[in-house]
């Protein structure tokens, strides 16, 4: 037990270097969290920089989207602090939340699902500018909906519904996006596709929080781990990968099947 909290010590400390050359963004601060006088994370810490690919993994339970609530501000931590740095603030994070049924069979368009991303920057006024009608049309084609903008979100596909709520995230901002598992309902093709856009959305400088429950491609795609549970780890994915608790969660065998990761940008 010794050695392994030496080497992951060890770990942690190598990937400490190579995060400071970008600057932090969020940290989490000895959080606990929960409700009703209950706890569902207690003394969390972590910190997530410019750039950074962060899936938060875990238990059904445990307190993943909870965390990613107060993160946003919508809900108090029972102790600790959520900190934006480097200019970060509420208004420059995109988020995508779990889908409800009345989100799946909501009323509108898909332009002005994507519009409606920019409803924090209207301050006083009640239409949308020019500037933001040609960035929602944008980010329409950077998904590939454009050709569904005049449809109704309601007659869309699981996937479509995916694009179309993650252009609206990103019309609310691409400094950062947090996505609250974001492929949960969706079949391969459309879970590959998806996955594929918010790559392409982080290798073009957008910083990624992503809830899954996906433990393969967390460790494909990300660049940082959280796992949330009975116990806490925070590292990169090769940390993650190489100690006990990615031996524990990781299918396939730790002796035969090497660590593999998309390059991540710096």
């Amino acid at each position: 037990m010794e050695l392994e909290k030496q080497e992951m010590n060890e770990n942690r400390s190598a990937g400490t270097e190579k995060k400071e050359k970008r600057p932090a963004e969020l940290s989490c601060r000895d959080l606990t969290l929960g409700y009703d006088g209950k706890e569902l994370v207690s003394h969390l810490s972590c910190t997530v920089r410019k750039g950074d690919y962060l899936c938060i993994i875990g238990e059904n339970g445990a307190g993943k989207s909870t965390l990613m609530r107060t993160i946003l501000g919508l809900q108090k931590p029972m102790s600790g602090s959520v900190v934006y740095e480097n200019g970060l603030t509420s208004q420059l994070i995109g988020y995508l939340p779990q889908q409800t049924e009345v989100q799946r069979d909501f009323p509108a368009s898909v332009r002005e699902i994507v519009l409606s991303g920019f409803q924090a920057q209207l301050k006083k006024s009640f239409f949308y500018s020019r500037e933001m009608k040609a960035a929602a049309e944008e980010n329409m084609r950077i998904m590939g909906i454009e050709h569904l903008a005049r449809e109704s979100f309601s007659t869309l596909s699981g996937g479509q519904k995916q694009r179309v709520l993650l252009a609206r995230a990103i019309s609310a901002s691409r400094r950062m996006l947090l996505l609250d598992e974001p492929v949960a309902g969706l079949d391969p093709a459309a879970t590959a596709d998806l996955y594929s856009l918010i790559e392409r959305l982080n290798r073009e400088g957008t910083t990624i929080v992503m809830i899954s429950h996906d433990l393969a491609a967390a460790v494909e795609y990300a660049s940082h781990i959280l796992y949330v549970g009975k116990e806490l780890f925070f590292g990169t994915a090769e940390e993650y990968h190489r100690n006990w608790l990615g031996r524990r969660h990781n299918p396939g065998d730790e002796k035969t099947r090497p660590y593999v990761r998309r390059p991540h940008p710096m």
